[in-house]
């Protein structure tokens, strides 16, 4: 399996399919890179490089005990993107990914980087406080928390429900979707995935996004469960100074259905400019 070694030691697996302008993927918690694995085919497939790798504590990656932060996730992209060289590189983050790829901006700037897409990010800071009152309350996270440790295969079985909208009425259920969902979950280290919760939540990203100086499609549902549109995409675009908000109505957090359909149809619009 194709993998680099970061400075501290950490294995990190990756994906590297077909060639052209580079598309670099980074998924969602508890997910790996499998999360990404249709957009993959379809941006390979249409002339472009795509790149997505398994976070540490996640998927194939090592487990290490220590860097189970959002300063490491960012510092592992840059590990990834220099040693594949890539430049003039579209990154794309979904939920936990879109906090990685701002914080990488944040902190390595974007001298490889043509454009972001931030897709159902958790940016600008989901955690509810005084001047983020739209925000999510600490005890949503502390549950989350609770759930992990207690038993998480079955935390993951549920949760799968509302991150796919799957518990609206009328929806239609994919079985196969939730169980893909689970596995992946299942996949990733029970440190590494404790220690992410409090990385995705209570992350300030705001100084992150004044950062970005590259075109920015912000796309969000505007039903999704788990990062609310109203504490997420809505403050990015405020903080962005060249960006597009795409708002995907029924749109839940994960990509299924119609959703993915539109948002796929953006994206490919969005990377060939």
């Amino acid at each position: 399996m194709p993998r680099i070694t970061t400075a501290d030691g950490t294995g990190i697996f990756y994906k590297d399919w077909g060639s052209g302008r580079p598309v670099v993927f980074s998924h969602g918690w508890p997910l790996n890179a499998d999360a990404w694995d249709e957009q993959l085919r379809l941006l390979a497939e249409d002339g472009y490089r795509a790149v997505a790798h398994d976070r540490r504590g996640h998927g194939r990656s090592d487990q290490p005990w220590q860097g189970n932060d959002m300063d490491t996730y960012a510092d592992d992209l840059a590990a990834l993107i220099e040693h594949l060289d890539l430049r003039d590189a579209v990154l794309v983050g979904h939920s936990t990914g879109g906090g990685e790829v701002a914080r990488y901006i944040g902190r390595h700037g974007t001298a490889r980087v043509r454009k972001a897409v931030l897709l159902g990010a958790v940016p600008p800071v989901m955690l509810q406080s005084a001047s983020n009152p739209e925000g999510t309350p600490m005890e949503v996270f502390d549950g989350i928390r609770a759930g992990v440790a207690a038993d998480r295969s079955q935390f993951y079985w549920d949760l799968s429900e509302s991150f796919y909208g799957f518990n609206r009425p009328g929806a239609e259920v994919s079985e196969g979707t939730r169980r893909a969902f689970w596995l992946m979950g299942m996949q990733a280290g029970l440190r590494g995935a404790y220690e992410c919760i409090k990385q995705f939540s209570e992350t300030d990203f705001t100084e992150d996004l004044q950062r970005i100086d590259v075109p920015t499609l912000i796309a969000h549902g505007d039903d999704d469960q788990i990062v609310p549109l109203q504490a997420s995409a809505l403050k990015t675009a405020q903080h962005v100074p060249d960006n597009i908000l795409k708002i995907y109505e029924g749109g839940s957090h994960g990509l299924y259905g119609a959703y993915r359909a539109a948002f796929e149809t953006d994206l490919l619009e969005f990377v060939a400019d």
